[in-house]
């Protein structure tokens, strides 16, 4: 794990990229970073996280400055520029049932090559998806997520990069910690080693490469 800048870390991130981003209508999403991804102008981002947000906050700033490309999440209802961008056919919007869109990411996080759910099965999600029985019951075979990029917001992190989330604020940021090449990590308190209790360690810090620096 390496300490950065905000500055440094967004820098990393191509024109085009895929990346998870954390949290669930805003709570639990790293803000510092995606106002640093609007400031730098990172376009065309393949975006994957819970929802679309609202305007002005958390993901919903990239839709602000139209910077996403496509969108893999489970609803964008409360985001009215996040629908237009959609109808007028500047952003392709993959909606995915909640539950399944956490078992591709976790799935995507362990190597695994997807997952089999009975959700969606004879409805519009099934379309284009391949369907096999399993005991005479019919399953979708959903693909895994992985990304390019996490960005993650946790409540405690350690100077090795180990994280600990606050209540609802936990939400997708430690699947999408497994499932993405390079994880970028903001943190409300750095706290040195020891602090946090091992049984306390939601996300290890093996799999955290960069931690925004306090300032």
């Amino acid at each position: 794990m390496k300490a950065v800048s905000v500055e440094e870390a967004v820098a990393m991130i191509p024109t085009g990229a895929s990346i998870m981003v954390g949290g669930f209508m805003g709570v639990g999403t790293p803000e510092r970073l995606l106002d640093e991804v609007v400031r730098q102008h990172k376009s065309g981002l393949a975006l994957i996280c819970n929802d679309a947000s609202t305007p002005g906050k958390g993901v919903g700033k990239l839709f602000d400055a139209s910077l996403v490309s496509r969108l893999t999440a489970t609803h964008i209802g409360l985001n009215p520029k996040a629908q237009q961008q959609m109808l007028a056919s500047q952003v392709t919007v993959d909606l995915v049932p909640q539950g399944t869109l956490v078992e591709r990411i976790r799935a995507g996080g362990c190597g695994l090559g997807g997952v089999l759910t009975p959700t969606g099965v004879g409805t519009l999600v099934a379309e284009g998806k391949r369907q096999i029985e399993v005991d005479g019951k019919p399953f979708l075979v959903e693909t895994a997520l992985r990304a390019q990029f996490a960005l993650v917001h946790a409540f405690l992190a350690d100077y090795l990069g180990n994280l600990a989330y606050a209540l609802t604020a936990r939400n997708f940021n430690p699947i999408m910690a497994m499932a993405a090449d390079t994880v970028i990590v903001t943190a409300e308190n750095i706290v040195p080693v020891g602090v946090i209790a091992p049984d306390h360690i939601m996300t290890p810090a093996p799999l955290v490469d960069f931690l925004i620096t306090n300032g």
